[in-house]
C-alpha cells in the first residue's frame, strides 16, 4: 500500500511503553502512523522497530496548542487524512505524594498533559476527521483502571482520567452526525517502563506495599488495533484490559 492507501493514525506518546506498543502493531499490520512525543530521538527508535513502514515522526507537546496543530498539519500533508487518533500521551506525576504536600505546578503538570492535551488532540482530529472526504474517522482515548478507582496518593491522575471518561461520552455523542466514533480503553498494569515499580511493589490501599502482577504489552496493542479496524459503524464504547490477578476486581 502506498501512503494514501492505507489507513492513517496519529499515535500520541509513541515514544515508549503504550504508545510505541500500538504504533507498531499498526505499522506492522499496514496502517501508516503519525508518531508523536516530546522526545524525537524515542520516536526514531519506534519508527525503527517497525522498518519498510510508512510511519513520520512529530515533535509534540500535546499540552501546547500550536504543537498539536502542527502535528495534525503534518500528518494531514504526509498521509492525505486521519483515520485514527490513539489519545494515549500522559503521565502519572509525582507519585507517593500525599495531596496535602502536592504542589499546584504538579497538579497542573497533570492536567495539561492528561487532560487538556487529549482535549486538544481528540479537537484536532474531530476538525479533520468531520471536513474530510470520505467523512469520518475513530479516536480512542488511553483511560486507565484510575478512570474507575484510585491508587493511594494519586489524586491528579485519577481526576484526570476520571475526567477523560466523560470527554470519551461527550466527543462519542458529539461525533455521530459525522461518523467520528469515539471510544476508550482502560489499561490495568501493562509492562512497561512506567510500571516497572509494580512488580516490586506498589503500595495498596490498607497502607501495604504489595508486588503486583502485569501483563505483556503487545495485548493491550493487539485490542487497540481490534478496537481501531472496526468499521464505523461499530464502535468499542469502553474496554477494560488488565492484568488478570491485579487487585482490583473485589479485594484483591
Amino acid at each position: 500500500m502506498t501512503d494514501r492507501q492505507s489507513k492513517i493514525a496519529v499515535v500520541t506518546g509513541a515514544g515508549s511503553g503504550i504508545g510505541r506498543a500500538v504504533a507498531v502493531e499498526l505499522l506492522r499490520a499496514g496502517w501508516s502512523v503519525a508518531l508523536a512525543g516530546r522526545r524525537p530521538e524515542t520516536l526514531e527508535e519506534t519508527a525503527a522497530l517497525a522498518p519498510e513502514t510508512a510511519s513520520l515522526a512529530v515533535r509534540t507537546d500535546v499540552a501546547r496548542p500550536k504543537d498539536v496543530a502542527a502535528l495534525f498539519a503534518a500528518a494531514v500533508e504526509r498521509f492525505g487524512r486521519v483515520d485514527l487518533l490513539f489519545n494515549n500521551a500522559g503521565t502519572f506525576g509525582p507519585g507517593g505524594v500525599p495531596v496535602e504536600d502536592l504542589s499546584y505546578e504538579a497538579w497542573r503538570h497533570v492536567v495539561d498533559t492528561n487532560l487538556n492535551g487529549a482535549f486538544l488532540c481528540a479537537q484536532a482530529a474531530y476538525r479533520q476527521m468531520k471536513e474530510q472526504d470520505p467523512q469520518g474517522g475513530r479516536i480512542i482515548n488511553n483511560g486507565s483502571i484510575s478512570a474507575h478507582t484510585p491508587r493511594p496518593h494519586s489524586a491528579p491522575y485519577t481526576a484526570t482520567k476520571h475526567a477523560l471518561t466523560g470527554l470519551t461520552k461527550a466527543l462519542s455523542l458529539d461525533g455521530r452526525p459525522y461518523r467520528i466514533a469515539v471510544g476508550q480503553i482502560d489499561i490495568g498494569n501493562a509492562a512497561t517502563d512506567m510500571t516497572a515499580r509494580m512488580e516490586s511493589g506498589a503500595l495498596q490501599a490498607n497502607g501495604e506495599v504489595v508486588p503486583e502482577p502485569v501483563m505483556d504489552v503487545a495485548d493491550v496493542a493487539r485490542t487497540v488495533r481490534h478496537m481501531a479496524e472496526l468499521p464505523l459503524e461499530a464502535n468499542v464504547q469502553f474496554a477494560t484490559v488488565l492484568a488478570t490477578t491485579m487487585p482490583y476486581v473485589g479485594r484483591g
